[in-house]
């Protein structure tokens, strides 16, 4: 085999031609060899495939056979003018600006050539589209042969929202906290390599602390969390849902309006003693939270039961009073707990002693001789980055006509029962806990509900 060792393989004229063989002869590249292209190269597309040019094309213009080309039409419509074709010929175009849907790209043949069998222009209208054409006669003329979107291949996109108060967490996550109504806007949704759901938490209002001696605590209001996969690197409190279907929200582009719940109102002690009054729920898409219960009365019924609710609320004192129902309407996980029951009637001492109302993650405790009840344990969650309580049960107030104790306010904003001259003290605000029952005294009130509150947590980058 004869070599022959160049540096340069010119044409003999200025601009001419270089041919290498002739028609049938095949040229060999060896293993490890490297062809470098500074300048166009066409024709080698005929087996199918463009080589792409990375040149953006932004104004109409008459394609070369073997090229591809990347269409900017942000500026406007562009034309893709085709050449005569002849069998074998590629071309291909990508919408570079994932424009084509506001702009199209027009496909042109050369005069009565046909496109898909048709003597007509091609409009390329859909986002991030790459198609590749072969001319293969003319019958047909140019047929796709390969076609493909860029969410094939996916970039990480991300949500973007405004609306309530907005922080910045853990660098890549943003937090928005509503503390009343409001409107949570979605402008742009993202996608599963980013983020297309949303982490939330959404506390209602808590139930008021019954009115009279030894009244109820409030049940604290319902407590619903969820934490999405694409937003888990924070702890979530034990009754979070972290699987399943409730985990996180996907969202889409909109409005979602925003009701946070408002406290139930303290139960007072006029002539006819009340319980105090139910919570509000706070709502935020498909995730409700019901309000806490009331706390019951001493010792009026039909008033004496705690009231039903996200979180039920403690018995009034005497008359052998129950808590009322957590958990109402029923979730999964549970959203609250049952108010604790009243002391024993006949009280042996005879001291009036009222239940806890109920929490996010206990049951109110049952009130005993000398003893108002502790209200239910909330629950601890670190969504908005900071460790915090939500959603305890409001303490059972006392008669202290002997020596007795009030209850307790569970963790997480419940209200403290009443003692001797005081009233029962109000949950804490924007954590749902329950009102403190009403201890002894003029007046002897219980003590309000605290407001709920709704925090919501996704990726941004």
């Amino acid at each position: 085999m004869s070599e022959i060792k160049v540096n340069k393989i010119s044409p003999r004229t200025a601009c001419g031609t270089v041919t290498l063989g002739d028609s049938g002869d095949t040229f060999t590249i060896p293993a490890g060899a490297t062809i470098t292209n500074s300048g166009t190269a066409s024709g080698f597309g005929a087996t199918g495939s463009a080589s792409w040019s990375t040149t953006v094309k932004t104004s109409t213009f008459t394609a070369a056979v073997g090229i591809g080309y990347f269409v900017n039409t942000t500026g406007g419509t562009i034309t893709v003018n085709l050449p005569a074709g002849t069998a074998g010929d590629v071309i291909a175009v990508k919408d570079y600006a994932n424009t084509f849907d506001t702009n199209a790209c027009t496909i042109s043949p050369n005069g009565s050539e046909k496109i898909g069998g048709v003597a007509a222009d091609a409009t390329l209208e859909t986002e991030g589209v790459a198609v590749t054409l072969l001319y293969i006669d003319s019958t047909q003329g140019w047929l796709v042969t390969d076609s493909g979107l860029q969410s094939d291949s996916p970039t990480e996109l991300f949500i973007t929202a405004t609306g309530g108060t907005i922080t910045t967490v853990c660098t890549n996550y943003k937090v928005h906290t509503f503390t009343g109504p409001g409107t949570f806007c979605v402008s742009a949704v993202g996608n599963a390599a980013g983020s297309n759901t949303v982490s939330y938490m959404v506390v209602a209002g808590g139930g008021g602390g019954g009115g009279q001696e030894g009244g109820g605590g409030g049940g604290a209001g319902g407590y619903r969390e969820g934490r999405t996969p694409q937003c888990n690197s924070w702890t979530a409190s034990p009754i979070a849902c972290t699987s399943g279907s409730n985990n996180g929200l996907p969202v889409s582009v909109q409005g979602y309006p925003i009701t946070v719940g408002a406290a139930g109102s303290a139960g007072s002690s006029p002539s006819s003693p009340q319980r105090g009054g139910s919570g509000a729920n706070s709502i935020f898409s498909t995730i409700t939270s019901a309000g806490g219960g009331g706390g019951g009365t001493h010792p009026n019924p039909p008033c004496g039961p705690g009231a039903a609710g996200g979180s039920g609320g403690g018995a009034g004192a005497r008359g052998n009073n129950t808590g009322g129902a957590g958990n109402t309407p029923s979730t999964t996980p549970a959203q609250g707990f049952t108010g604790g029951n009243s002391a024993p009637s006949p009280s042996p001492s005879t001291i009036d002693a009222g239940g806890g109302g109920g929490g996010a993650t206990t049951v109110g405790a049952n009130a005993t001789d000398n003893q108002g009840a502790n209200g239910g344990t909330g629950a601890t969650s670190s969504i908005n980055a900071t460790p915090t309580a939500r959603a305890g049960g409001g303490g059972g107030g006392v008669d202290p006509s002997a020596p007795g104790t009030n209850g307790s306010g569970g963790a997480g904003g419940g209200g403290a029962g009443g003692n001797s001259g005081s009233c029962g003290s109000a949950g804490s605000t924007n954590t749902g806990g329950g009102g403190g029952g009403s201890g002894k005294g003029s007046p002897s009130n219980g003590g309000a509900g605290g407001s709920g509150v709704v925090i919501i947590r996704y990726r941004f980058q």
